[in-house]
This record gives C-alpha cells, structure tokens and sequence, in this order.
C-alpha cells in the first residue's frame, strides 16, 4: 500500500510541476483620466492645427503592462509603447492615406520626456516631430473562460481547462488632440472578440497568440473607426483653418519604421 501512496504522491508533484500559468495584462487605461485638467479649461481650447495635417501616433497603456517582444518605456503611472506590436502595416497604411493627412509618425521613446503624465506632456514630443495633431491610443484585452471575465493580471494554469469555452475580448480606444492648443477633436473605439476553446490554452505563446490576434483586429477596426472620425473632423474644421502648402521634398522613414513619413512645412 506504501508505494503506491508514494507513487501517486510523486505523480501528483511531476504533474504539479508541468502546470505553468499566464498572467493575463493589465487593462487599459483611462483616457478622460489621461487628460487631466481643469474642466473650464477644456472650453477655453481651441482648433488650431492647419491642413493638411501631419499627424504624431502613439499607444499608452498601465504602468504593469508587458506583452511579449515588445518595448516600452515605464513611467510612474504610464506606460508608452514604442514599438510595432497589432499595428499590422496595411492599418497604419490606411491611416496615411486619409484625405488630408501629409505624413504620420510615431513618437519615439528617446523623445518621450520621462515624467510625461498626460497628454499635455505628449504634446512637446509630437510638435519635436513638427505634427500638428496627435492620436494617442490604448489596448484593453479581457479574458472570458466559460462565461467568466477574469480580471486584469489573472492567473490561467495552462492545460488545464477541457472542453470549456475561452474567448479574447480587445478593445482599442484612442483621442485625437490638437498639438498647438490641446484641443480634443473627438475620440473613437472598436473591439474585437477571439473565439477559441480554452482546451488548447497549452502554452503561454498560444494564449498570447490570441491575444495578440484579437487586438490586431480591433486595431484594423479601430483605424476604420477613426476614418469615419477624420471625416467629421474634416467637415467641421477644415474649411475654417489655414490650408499649409505641401512640403517640396519628403523624407523617407528608416526602413524598420512603420511608414512613409512626411513631415515638414509651415
């Protein structure tokens, strides 16, 4: 009877020992809350951006926020992520090509100030790339298990969970900001959801897939979404701001940056 107590008890170890888990990311964050400020202020800013507009890019997430192969600068409250991670090229590609867009261009994190706390302090970076706007963006992915929404920086053991229902929900919500006044121009969102069964949750690179997976799609919508916001906000603003005369001589972006950048001119 003895061995066999000990052969279950050293069985239970060696299967103790292949249950890993995944920590699931921490939300996004609020961006009412990133724009910080007095409430009269708010109306007494005003559109100051001429057209067409050179438009800076940036994503923020919370200050706990880690995804794999991916950079980002960690602030006390904040964290700025520099490099590609959903923004697949034919989204940032759709982007670019928006009436009245002269060039796109991410904020780098050697430009990024490092006690930046709000979208106030984004502002000097974004007029260092000589942008006249600025859509700052942020990723909120939440993990269901049959029904379940578990909560930012959950623990998932991996396989462990036969035959029960998983999906990804990602949500991409961004605003767009005058870099001269601080002006809010209108903001927008798109979500996108990944459907898989939590059996094959085996590895954290498979859980990350679909993570990554669900918010390259809300991506891409979200950049269908802010379409439909560009057209308002030219409708609204165009016909009444200064129109700059295209600059003469583009400059190519390095070959590892997300696009065509054209910035320059008054």
């Amino acid at each position: 009877m003895k061995p066999r107590i000990a052969l279950l008890f050293c069985l239970l170890l060696a299967l103790a020992g292949c249950a890993s888990t995944y920590v699931t990311p921490p939300q996004g964050v609020s961006l009412a809350e990133f724009t910080d400020g007095e409430l009269l202020g708010y109306y007494d800013k005003k559109p100051a951006s001429p057209f067409p507009v050179n438009l800076a890019v940036l994503r923020v997430q919370d200050s706990d926020y880690y995804a794999y192969n991916n950079e980002h600068r960690r602030h006390a409250r904040y964290a700025f992520i520099t490099a590609r991670d959903i923004e697949t090229d034919a989204a940032l590609q759709k982007v670019s090509e928006l009436p009245l867009v002269a060039g796109i261009a991410p904020i780098g994190r050697l430009l990024l100030p490092p006690n930046a706390d709000s979208v106030d302090d984004l502002r000097k970076p974004a007029a260092q790339l000589r942008a006249d706007m600025l859509l700052v963006y942020t990723v909120d992915t939440v993990f269901t298990v049959d029904g379940k929404a578990l909560g930012p920086l959950s623990l998932i053991t991996l396989g462990l969970l036969p035959n029960r229902k998983a999906h990804v929900t990602a949500t991409v919500a961004g605003i767009l900001v005058d870099v001269r006044s601080g002006y809010i121009y209108g903001s927008t969102e798109a979500t996108s959801v990944e459907n898989k069964s939590a059996s094959i949750w085996s590895t954290e690179l498979v859980i990350d897939t679909a993570r990554k997976l669900a918010e390259e799609r809300a991506f891409v919508e979200f950049t269908n979404e802010f379409g439909r916001l560009w057209t308002g906000v030219l409708n609204t603003y165009a016909a009444t701001q200064p129109v700059r005369e295209p600059a003469t001589a583009p400059m190519d972006a390095p070959a590892r940056s997300w696009y065509r950048v054209r910035l320059g001119g008054d």
